[in-house]
């Protein structure tokens, strides 16, 4: 049994939720969001809370599936979502130009990573010179997406931490040859 579905979800005076043809929709003062709901999942809303409940026990992980997705919907439309992403290293940097990111990552050429829409990105710099990206969107899947897709045009290496990686990843530098002596 779910322990995250049992629980219900808090909406804010704001924010509106209705639910019709197995389609929660999310609106909120600037945005709208909408997820389709698994058909076993029942879906009630009772002034400022979503109950979901299900009768089907093979369905119980839909349950706390839905329960999360409409709860992120809510704090998308509220807050949204952001990740942080540094970019170290001597001639790495990255760019924001409009809908457009552009990335110097120390390859032959530089790489425009398009922003998806809905996805916004800033860069700016900290007091060592690296490069801080931002990316803000209202919705939490797509946000680590991008923020993943960045990272992956270059990894952290593992014996100078250099190259992306995000804000608060820790990366575990490797000795190298001097440590063999």
């Amino acid at each position: 049994m779910s322990k995250i579905g049992k629980n219900p979800v808090t909406v804010p005076s704001w924010v509106q939720v209705t639910y019709a043809d197995n389609v929660v929709t999310v609106v909120g003062p600037k945005w709208t969001l909408t997820q389709d709901i698994h058909p076993s999942i029942s879906v009630t809303i009772e002034d400022d809370k979503v109950v979901l409940a299900t009768d089907n026990q093979d369905n119980w992980k839909f349950w706390g599936l839905s329960r999360a997705l409409i709860a992120n919907m809510i704090v998308g439309v509220t807050d949204g979502y952001e990740k942080k992403l540094l970019v170290i290293g001597v001639w790495y940097n990255a760019q924001a130009q409009g809908n457009k990111l552009v990335l110097s990552l120390w390859y032959s050429h530089k790489i425009d990573y398009s922003l998806p829409e809905g996805i916004q990105a800033t860069c700016e710099q900290d007091q060592k010179w690296n490069t801080i990206i931002t990316v803000w969107g209202i919705h939490k899947q797509m946000v680590g997406q991008v923020a993943a897709e960045i990272r992956s045009f270059r990894k952290p290496e593992p014996y100078k931490g250099k190259w992306v990686r995000y804000f608060d990843e820790p990366v575990k530098i490797k000795p190298g040859k001097a440590a063999a002596k």
